[in-house]
């Protein structure tokens, strides 16, 4: 059998050389004598073509793969991300070059399901703004009732997107009480009648929702996709979520809904630009909660990215098709199945 070997992406290590995810398991590609692994630094953010020459496989962290970044000798197969956003990857350039380009659904479903729920609680309970009351002593909790939090129950829960997260998330907050919608073009009907969500437009989701979470990958059509018209649908008593990306969101257009009532407050996991300067409007605003694009980032959640990225290696290794493709029409591309093919015979 022929050594297989992968490419890590650099960042995936600390300055002194150590794991920067230790929860990270490589023990079945380092136990292996089939398999060689290496690290291979970015330059300005981006990985070169150069220096993944003789790779199968790449593990891909948080640089860039674009097309100056594919070998020239045709070897390599595979980019594994290590998540489900795909946006520092040039797909396009990927699926010409007969590479897959696989992400890992199975290992963040679940945590940032939970994410969402947690932004959910702490936007209802009024949560950070009962903290700074609370460390004011007797002056801060002489004023707690004019925080009065929002009750759940009957309350609507809205989504833009009903992939797994989005259906995880539903499932989670399902013994709430809320009323569940969701727009997505794409969405199966009986998946979201079995789990009691109601399928409805673009603009109804927005006006409707009184908790609006963007479950959406970022792509052309779903850039600005929250924009002063849309958040100008909502009610003044309603809150905005994103998980998804920051593009996802006029970012000044929701500063203003927040500064001027249009909404009653945000909850951000990531941001337009990332990271935001210190001096970013939307950091200054008491209605919003932020997080470093992190909320969902566990030892379990990471272990599970991991596996996941591991295990669709392994799948190409052994001449299959990994389940989880960016760019699904890769599978009938000739080089790509030529490619699956050798290794098929190579691992006996």
């Amino acid at each position: 059998m022929s050594i297989f070997r992968i490419a890590l992406s650099g960042d995936f290590k600390n300055s002194d050389g150590s794991a920067a995810f230790p929860m990270f398991d490589l023990n079945a590609l380092e136990d292996d004598p089939n398999f060689e692994m290496h690290y291979v630094d970015a330059e300005n953010g981006r990985l070169d073509g150069a220096t993944l020459a003789g790779f199968d496989a790449l593990i891909l962290l948080g640089v860039r793969f674009d097309v100056d970044s594919i070998p020239q000798d045709g070897r390599l197969s595979i980019v594994a991300r290590f998540g489900v956003g795909f946006d520092n990857v040039d797909v396009d350039a990927c699926s010409k070059a007969g590479i897959g380009v696989a992400i890992t659904p199975d290992g963040v479903r679940r945590p940032v399901a939970v994410s969402i729920l947690t932004l959910i609680l702490a936007l209802a309970g009024k949560l950070f703004d009962k903290d700074r009351l609370a460390r004011q002593g007797p002056e801060g909790f002489a004023k707690r009732a004019d925080y009065m939090g929002t009750g759940l129950v009957g309350r609507t829960l809205g989504s833009i997107g009903l992939g797994n997260i989005g259906v995880e998330m539903f499932a989670l907050c399902a013994p709430l009480g809320m009323k569940l919608i969701a727009h997505d073009p794409w969405a199966d009907p009986d998946l979201a009648h079995s789990h009691g969500i109601e399928l409805v437009s673009l603009e109804q989701v927005f006006a409707q929702s009184d908790f609006l979470c963007l479950n959406t990958p970022l792509t052309p059509e779903t850039i600005h996709l929250v924009n002063g018209e849309r958040l100008a649908l909502m009610k003044k008593s309603a809150y905005l979520i994103n998980t998804s990306r920051g593009q996802v969101v006029d970012q000044p257009a929701l500063v203003e809904a927040l500064e001027t009532g249009v909404i009653a407050g945000a909850a951000l996991d990531v941001f337009d630009p990332e990271p935001p300067l210190a001096d970013d409007p939307i950091l200054q605003l008491d209605n919003v909660i932020v997080t470093p694009h992190a909320l969902c980032w566990t030892d379990q959640c990471f272990a599970g990215i991991g596996a996941s990225c591991v295990d669709q290696v392994l799948m190409v290794r052994n001449g299959e098709t990994p389940p989880h493709l960016v760019n699904r029409q890769v599978a009938e591309n000739a080089t790509f199945k030529q490619r699956l093919a050798d290794y098929k015979s190579a691992s006996g």
